[in-house]
């Protein structure tokens, strides 16, 4: 009789560790929008709910281009209330002044969707049609590219504007094998490790892929001392009145991150002279926002990597979530005008 009771004691401390064993690797497990993406040069993920919440964008008022609206009304989502995570595999294209540009997307959402609404208008923009895994993906041109999208669950869905079908035919192939904590490309399964734990938004790999330029990359028509393939590891936390942002440039050897470090830092002096003219054109509050980012700016080199740190206000965020055509009167040739 003792040996059954201690039986079943062990069995059930057993169980217990495994299942604590279980929740641990899941919330040590990149998310599974992360994971449903195929091979990249890079990923940028977005958890929206924080930054929702820290923000409130969903609240900004957005005049819609005509297109925008068509799809707004025709499926009722609206992404910047109904989003709640994003994620975006970056691929560098062979021929960058080919048809389709320098970098290509893969893409899953995940939020409220009406599965119904959004095929029936999928269906109808669709050029063409493929069945694949049991789910049906839609052929829709936007831009000159072809926009492979399916619907992956009541609350998912993939897309890729690569030329070729592989990389949709991937993400549905790793829908099915989701359940894994495991699962994922390679790339998440080598840098995932690097990104600090309660990030709202990360990117890692060559996220200066997009705006690369030459070999380099530019921003805002500046050219940054770093190559167009430096690999990165990015993220954003919400913490009180500010997000915590960290950037780290994984170089090839010490002596590179400490060149990378120092022609950073140089960069950041630079701006730092010239920012009292850029504010002479802003408002008080934007103005106030900008000098407590600036200020807050540390760049430190450890090894082979190179740090930036720094604290991005809530107000300057709302700044730059807030869409362009929101903060602008408008036009009395707009429909909202009209």
């Amino acid at each position: 009789m003792r040996k059954r009771t201690l039986y079943s004691l062990l069995l059930m401390l057993a169980l217990i560790v495994a299942l604590i064993a279980a929740v641990c690797l899941r919330k040590a497990a990149p998310p599974e929008a992360a994971r449903l993406l195929p091979e990249s040069d890079a990923i940028v993920y977005l958890n929206l709910r924080p930054l929702r919440t820290a923000t409130h964008f969903e609240r900004t008022p957005v005049n819609r281009s005509p297109d925008y609206q068509h799809f707004v009304d025709a499926t009722g989502i609206v992404p910047e209330r109904d989003l709640d995570a994003a994620a975006f595999a970056l691929h560098r294209m062979d021929d960058p002044a080919g048809p389709n540009g320098p970098v290509a997307y893969s893409e899953v959402f995940e939020g409220r969707f009406d599965g119904e609404r959004l095929g029936h208008y999928l269906s109808g923009m669709a050029t063409s049609q493929e069945l694949y895994a049991g789910h049906t993906i839609y052929t829709v041109p936007v831009e000159g590219r072809s926009l492979r999208i399916a619907q992956l669950g009541y609350d998912t869905i993939a897309a890729s504007n690569m030329p070729t079908t592989e990389q949709i035919h991937a993400m549905l192939d790793r829908y099915r094998a989701s359940a894994s904590p495991f699962s994922g490309s390679s790339l998440l399964a080598a840098r995932y490790r690097d990104v600090p734990l309660l990030s709202s938004a990360w990117a890692i790999g060559h996220v200066g892929l997009p705006f690369s330029e030459r070999g380099h990359i530019t921003v805002f028509g500046l050219r940054l001392p770093l190559p167009e393939d430096t690999t990165f590891v990015a993220s954003l936390s919400v913490g009180l009145g500010a997000l915590h942002l960290r950037i780290e440039q994984i170089a090839p050897t010490e002596e590179d991150a400490v060149r990378s470090a120092a022609a950073l830092d140089s960069l950041l002096q630079l701006f730092q002279l010239i920012q009292p003219k850029i504010q002479a054109q802003s408002d008080e509050t934007d103005n106030q926002a900008m000098s407590e980012f600036t200020s807050s700016i540390q760049i430190k080199q450890h090894k082979e990597r190179a740090v930036l740190t720094a604290n991005l206000p809530i107000q300057l965020l709302k700044k730059l979530v807030t869409p362009e055509s929101a903060l602008l009167p408008e036009s009395p040739a707009s429909p909202a005008g009209r």
